[in-house]
């Protein structure tokens, strides 16, 4: 099966790549602030399904350029949903937990009312509403907290910060799953199988890590398994202003996933320790 992947050096693109002989698309052979150039690539390509795993992900930089966030984030995915459905194939993209506003601590289920915060939450759920809009067969992955070795992410920050200080202050009122990139790509690949075989499986899921955890928390499982003894305080999100206020609540509900496909959330616990090795092998 041919996947063709929009992102090439994101963190769930690049995993895509090591697990499996995807045609990966950069910048350079699609834009995704140029929708239409992203429609005709998959076109040209003609491939057996294509997964999105590209976007606009500066949240506190999109309060002020809505507008790029919104034609990457939301007129981009569209297009792509357009053409996967002029050639009858699947197409798989990535969404995020910012398209609630983070009340309550229930896990969000995938038909509970969408509120964002921000600017990068609602673009993200207008690619939603364009892919949904575009029919064919389709999966809107909703995932958070996305780790890896590879990137810009919280374990590589605090690894470094870690070895930096002896005490760092972390938000600690802010719950979510953190998410092994190699753990959505291989979701991803193993959906877009699925839907090429019985694309009545089209929706909306969620998918993140197991257990839910805060980010202080997580900032101290990170230290643990690193062997760092770098100290972690609490403290609440009003003692760490942003631009973009990120939700309190990021729980999700992805029984649906796992019904629907066999996939369950990954401990992320697991995947951690693979992931620090890896960082750590790569610093000079």
């Amino acid at each position: 099966m041919t996947v063709l992947v929009f992102g090439r050096t994101g963190q769930v693109a690049t995993e895509l790549q090591r697990q499996a002989n995807v045609r990966a698309l950069d910048r350079g052979k699609a834009d995704l602030a140029d929708p239409a150039a992203c429609a005709e690539a998959i076109l040209r390509y003609r491939p057996a399904a294509v997964i999105n795993a590209a976007a606009y992900t500066a949240v506190d930089q999109a309060e002020g350029d809505e507008g790029t966030a919104t034609m990457v984030n939301g007129a981009a995915p569209g297009a792509m949903a357009g053409a996967c459905a002029d050639l009858g194939i699947p197409f798989i993209h990535l969404s995020t937990d910012y398209v609630f506003d983070g009340s309550g601590t229930a896990p969000w289920s995938v038909d509970a009312p969408t509120g964002p915060l921000g600017a990068y939450g609602r673009s993200k759920l207008a690619g939603e509403a364009a892919i949904q809009a575009a029919g064919g067969t389709s999966v809107i992955l909703r995932t958070s907290w996305v780790v890896s070795a590879h990137g810009s992410n919280f374990v590589k920050t605090m690894l470094r910060l870690g070895a930096e200080r002896d005490r760092l202050t972390i938000v600690a009122d802010q719950v979510g799953g953190p998410t092994p990139a190699q753990d959505i790509a291989a979701a991803c690949l193993s959906i877009a199988a699925q839907l090429r075989a019985d694309p009545s499986k089209s929706g909306t899921y969620h998918f993140s890590g197991a257990p839910d955890v805060s980010w202080a928390d997580f900032a101290r499982e990170i230290f643990r398994q690193a062997g760092m003894t770098c100290e972690v305080v609490d403290i609440p999100t009003s003692a760490f202003p942003t631009p973009a206020k990120r939700p309190s609540n990021s729980r999700m509900d992805c029984s649906d996933t796992t019904e629907r496909f066999g996939i369950s959330r990954p401990d992320w616990r697991n995947a951690l320790s693979q992931i620090i090795q890896e960082i750590q092998d790569q610093t000079p």
